[in-house]
């Protein structure tokens, strides 16, 4: 028997900054090698001009104080390019920067979105840890672009940095020593953001409840609970109190890392007055080079300041966001089905599960356990359950949305594990009751269901009319036409079932697949309309050809369940009863009873 791949249970470290950071420059390397390296060198040569004024201020004194109008000259001169060429060049160093930004922002957003999107499994999108984790990356993907500005502007005071500790060693070796004075600013500087980043994604998950009530307390679709039940005031004081839980904590670790942070520049600063004191009596150097001192010793303070500032901001925001970026691409790769195997063209036997168990990573409840289970091809098979019994899990395993931590699945032998998702999925489709509200043209809204044929409308048109959803469409002033959500100029406003029914057909867009999946899509229906849809939808199945299409209905109303060819009872994550209607109903046991509860509330 073939083992699944196993789950992930733990959440991943994120990657190390360093090679994160690399990794985000290849990708900005990638996309704009041109712009990436014009912005790198016209930022490195607009430090150089910056950092040459202390030694056209030492000449310039050096030529006054011994009338040497010519030395004067050649200084002022020195100090009138440096201050022209360091605006001219910081002004073409930020256009090109920001031309460089606005192209490599949409590689980097959509690099983020289709790695979110083309996962195999859901896991990141329903575990609180990886949401937490998205959460904050989400926040920094927008301005991501920025790291690299931040990083040529920080390379950029290392330069400057370099030429005056140059300019301060020419006058004595050491002068040196103050850049070891200014090690405990570059120590807090990189370590507070550090320190600062860790209380905000401690309380991330706060943050996001903040966020959250916000969210209901401000937007149309729950305006009308939150009025009835008169909870807006309470809203906004939970939210208030859900800020105030992640911002307390995330307070106190910036005031304690400020505090070791202005004793560093304290100690910065005694070192930089004992330079100047040094010189002018200990050398008893000539005031040229005193005023050297005094100008590069004042600029490398500037330096060390825009410097660590620039590390503390690098590490503290860019760094993380692509440590973030890092773990989301690991994690993608980690996951990535095997795919060294076809999708079978038809079923012959079917799908088959061998001891099927499963647990959410990062839990320990069973949701399923030890399920052994065939469905047969070209059957339409129903999965019945009280809330909580598996019938979702089990739908999101066939559709390769998790792996079993236990046992096979198999689809005509071929084991499921190794069909690349992209692919099974290529062969499924069907609707669920969570479906989601595609805001656009309405035939652009059923058409996802088949992007191929995204625009083909004869084909958007035939599955409105096996979802019955050709009612819906009719009431729209502009047809398939018709921009769909009303917060878009002339878009139209729909009721849940109407949006349910385009759920539907979106669901029927493919002609061909091997597995239909109808997760409770019908459940802002009445019984009636259910009823019909199901059996018109069995019918279909049956009159498949050879395909050997496999149809799932999970449905709560068993009035519409008995028209299946196999009936699969879950409860408490076991599978207890396999069978027909009449098989099941003869046997008295869990199905027959709630057939009979449920048949009691109609009569």
């Amino acid at each position: 028997m073939t083992s699944s791949p196993k789950p992930i249970s733990a959440i991943e470290p994120l990657p190390p900054a360093l090679s994160s950071m690399w990794r985000l420059c290849k990708l900005g390397y990638r996309d704009q090698p041109g712009l990436m390296v014009a912005s790198f060198l016209v930022s490195q040569l607009a430090a150089l001009p910056d950092a040459l004024l202390a030694l056209w201020l030492m000449l310039l004194g050096r030529g006054v104080m011994q009338h040497r109008p010519e030395l004067v000259q050649w200084a002022a001169a020195g100090l009138a390019l440096s201050t022209a060429g360091t605006w001219f060049l910081r002004t073409v160093s930020t256009r090109i920067q920001r031309r460089f930004r606005d192209k490599v922002t949409i590689a980097l957003e959509s690099h983020v979105a289709q790695l979110q999107g083309s996962i195999a499994t859901i896991a990141h999108q329903e575990r609180p840890e990886y949401l937490d984790r998205l959460s904050m990356l989400r926040n920094q993907v927008f301005v991501l672009d920025h790291m690299y500005q931040s990083l040529f502007t920080t390379l950029g005071w290392i330069l400057r940095l370099g030429v005056t500790m140059a300019l301060l060693a020419s006058i004595h070796p050491a002068l040196m020593l103050l850049a070891v004075f200014a090690i405990p600013t570059v120590l807090t500087s990189s370590w507070r953001p550090a320190i600062e980043r860790k209380a905000q994604e401690r309380g991330a998950q706060t943050n996001r409840l903040s966020r959250h009530l916000f969210t209901i307390a401000t937007t149309a679709s729950p305006g009308k609970e939150v009025r009835v039940a008169g909870i807006g005031e309470r809203l906004i004081s939970d939210r208030r109190a859900a800020w105030e839980r992640w911002y307390k904590p995330v307070a106190a670790a910036r005031w304690g890392s400020a505090f070791w942070h202005a004793l560093g520049w304290a100690v910065f600063g005694l070192a930089y007055v004992g330079a100047v004191v040094f010189v002018a009596y200990g050398l008893r150097a000539p005031a040229s080079q005193v005023l050297l001192v005094l100008a590069a010793g004042a600029r490398l303070s500037s330096y060390i300041g825009a410097t660590v500032g620039e590390i503390g901001f690098l590490r503290g925001f860019w760094m993380d966001g692509s440590r973030r970026l890092a773990w989301l691409e690991d994690y993608a790769a980690k996951i990535e089905a095997a795919g060294d195997l076809p999708v079978p063209a038809s079923l012959r036997s079917g799908i088959r599960m061998e001891h099927v168990s499963f647990q959410y990573p990062g839990t320990s409840r069973t949701v399923l356990d030890d399920v052994s289970l065939t469905l047969p091809a070209g059957a339409v098979i129903a999965i019945v359950g009280e809330n909580g019994a598996g019938k979702t899990t089990l739908v999101k395993l066939l559709a390769k949305m998790y792996e079993p931590t236990e046992g096979s699945i198999f689809v005509d032998e071929v084991p499921l594990a190794r069909i690349a998702a992209s692919q099974w999925r290529g062969r499924l489709a069907g609707a669920f009751q969570d479906f989601f509200r595609f805001e656009f043209r309405a035939t652009h809204t059923v058409g996802l269901g088949d992007v191929p044929r995204l625009d083909d409308e004869p084909a958007v048109r035939a599955a409105i009319e096996r979802a019955g959803a050709a009612d819906v469409i009719a009431r729209l002033t502009s047809g398939l036409d018709t921009q769909l959500g009303p917060t878009w100029p002339g878009g139209a406003e729909l009721s849940f079932g109407q949006w349910q029914k385009l759920a539907l057909a979106r669901g029927f867009m493919r002609d061909q697949p091997l597995l239909l999946i109808l997760d409770e899509p019908t459940a802002a229906l009445d019984a009636e309309t259910e009823h019909a849809l199901f059996d018109r939808y069995a019918a279909a199945a049956h009159g498949a050809g050879g395909e050997g299409r496999i149809t799932i209905l999970v449905s709560h109303r068993f009035s519409t369940v008995r028209m299946a060819d196999l009936i699969v009872v879950l409860d408490g994550a076991r599978l207890v009863e396999v069978g027909t209607h009449e098989e099941l109903m003869a046997k008295g046991g869990q199905y027959s009873e709630l057939y009979g509860i449920q048949a009691a509330a109609y009569r």
